[in-house]
């Protein structure tokens, strides 16, 4: 575990200032996820104490929203792929699944960070549609809600593995 969390360890380079925060949240959830799943057995990953979401649905779920977020703060629509993975991430993995979708949850942070690099931040204030029914956002709030809706799920996930271990 690192001794401070990403918001603590300074600027991510070429980051827009206004844009650090959220490169900073992205980048805690993936090092906050590897640590919390790093002692799941296989069997652990679908379990759901209580009916709560599994840690499999959490990790993938994370890698989504982040994914549409950042779609939406482009301008543009989900591509039926991306709906697709949206209505998968309930089902369950198999062991062979597991370090597909912890790489996967890596591989769009590390994306998202990326565009984060590129975003004009001129544009922030601007007007982005949300969702079918074109929902008013913004070019931030997107950004935003991708990055805290992930670490939503990261607490999520903690809980949900601390129980499903019998509290260790």
């Amino acid at each position: 575990m690192a001794e401070t969390e990403w918001w603590q360890r300074g600027p991510v380079d070429g980051v827009p200032p206004v844009l650090q925060p959220v490169a900073h949240i992205l980048l805690q959830v993936l090092e906050s996820v590897e640590e919390i799943v790093a002692p799941l057995a296989a069997d652990e990953w679908n379990a759901r104490p209580a009916g709560v979401a599994s840690p499999a649905f959490h990790v993938r779920h994370m890698a989504g929203v982040i994914d549409r977020l950042f779609t939406y703060a482009r301008g543009e629509a989900l591509t039926d792929g991306q709906r697709a993975a949206l209505a998968g991430e309930k089902e369950p993995v198999t062991p062979h699944d597991i370090p597909v979708i912890i790489a996967a949850l890596g591989a769009q942070v590390h994306r998202a960070v990326a565009e984060l690099r590129t975003v004009d931040v001129s544009t922030l204030g601007d007007f982005r549609g949300v969702g079918r029914k074109q929902l008013p956002s913004t070019v931030i709030g997107c950004l935003v809600h991708g990055a805290e809706h992930a670490m939503r799920h990261v607490g999520q996930l903690s809980v949900t593995v601390r129980v499903i271990r019998g509290g260790t």
